[in-house]
């Protein structure tokens, strides 16, 4: 009787191992559905651009790839990064270092503005600026870039500007096309036809580019209902390396959408070259409530922080804008710029 129970129990128990090992705990299941590659540290690409770290939750996850632009004079790589980004969500966060290592951000640092009155105040925290000419220049480490206004045909001040682009004796890192060539001349754009852009930037633009410039594109009055760039792209043999653009809104799915589509359109590195906050959706009208301002600020500088197709991003501080929204003053700081200092201050 004990041998046949030893027997039973002995057999009973090589059972219970086999089922054991056959069914995984629940603790081993869990490690299953985690042990996958997490999607939000993807493997860095032999490009340019190192893969953008995600944010540790992100809501949706989907690769953009900058494709390549080539011509017989400018064959470049751009870029190739992952984001964890929808078309309304931004929920990728790069770190300085990839955004530095990237060449498309200047000095690694996102922030910067458009004209240098606020310049004295904001040095020590932005990584660029401009102001709509060729040879802006002032002491410190913010990189300067230059542009091509326009023609030459606007006014005096655009044929002088055109000159002296003319006369640029070296490349610089980075140049910027014209500034609002979709919308007549004579209230601050440019005014020219697709084909005399075309022209003008294989004169003067496209061959930067063979001496390691990086170009900018030229800037939307229209902003996300251009058809002026599209015409441009396909009349140009030198491709622009940055998609540059122009955001008055005042809210942040106006951001969005101007953000998408230029993205969508063009699938190149997006630099804002100046922002502000305009109600577009009844003509042109500036903001002028400090609290609706101060918010849209502090918006606007986060989502373009996070969101990895964008690599640079301007205040701007030009005419037809209104007295609250600019940056200065008098000699000092407005209230607004107070607020574009703090914000950008946390993440330089």
């Amino acid at each position: 009787m004990f041998l046949r129970r030893t027997v039973q129990f002995f057999l009973l128990s090589l059972a219970l191992v086999d089922y054991a090992a056959a069914s995984p705990t629940p603790r081993s299941l869990s490690r299953v559905r985690r042990g996958g590659r997490c999607p939000g540290r993807p493997r860095p690409s032999n490009s340019t651009v190192p893969a953008v770290v995600a944010a540790a939750t992100p809501i949706a996850t989907s690769s953009h790839v900058v494709p390549t632009t080539s011509s017989a004079s400018h064959t470049t790589t751009v870029a190739s990064t992952t984001h964890a980004i929808t078309s309304s969500t931004a929920a990728s966060t790069p770190t300085q270092a990839s955004v530095a290592a990237s060449g498309l951000t200047p000095n690694g640092i996102k922030a910067g503005i458009a004209g240098g009155d606020a310049y004295p105040f904001l040095k020590d925290h932005i990584g660029w600026w401009y102001d709509w000419t060729p040879n802006p220049s002032k002491s410190g480490s913010p990189i300067a870039v230059p542009m091509l206004w326009g023609g030459g045909g606007a006014d005096a001040q655009d044929a002088s500007r055109l000159a002296q682009f003319r006369s640029l004796a070296t490349a610089p890192k980075y140049v910027l096309g014209y500034e609002e060539p979709d919308c007549p001349s004579g209230a601050g754009s440019a005014g020219m036809s697709v084909a005399e852009g075309a022209s003008l930037w294989e004169q003067l633009i496209a061959p930067l580019a063979g001496k390691g410039t990086l170009l900018g594109s030229p800037s939307m009055c229209k902003q996300a209902d251009q058809t002026w760039l599209s015409s441009f792209q396909e009349q140009i043999h030198t491709q622009w390396d940055i998609t540059a653009i122009h955001v008055n809104k005042n809210s942040l799915d106006g951001i969005k959408k101007d953000v998408d589509y230029y993205w969508n359109t063009f699938k190149k590195p997006i630099w804002v070259t100046e922002f502000a906050c305009v109600d577009d959706q009844n003509g042109f009208t500036p903001c002028t409530d400090q609290g609706e301002i101060n918010s849209f600020i502090n918006t606007a500088v986060d989502y373009f922080q996070q969101d990895s197709r964008v690599y640079a991003y301007g205040y701007s501080n030009g005419l037809g804008l209104g007295n609250v929204w600019p940056l200065t003053n008098g000699n000092s700081l407005s209230a607004s710029g107070q607020t574009y200092l703090a914000a950008i201050s946390k993440y330089h």
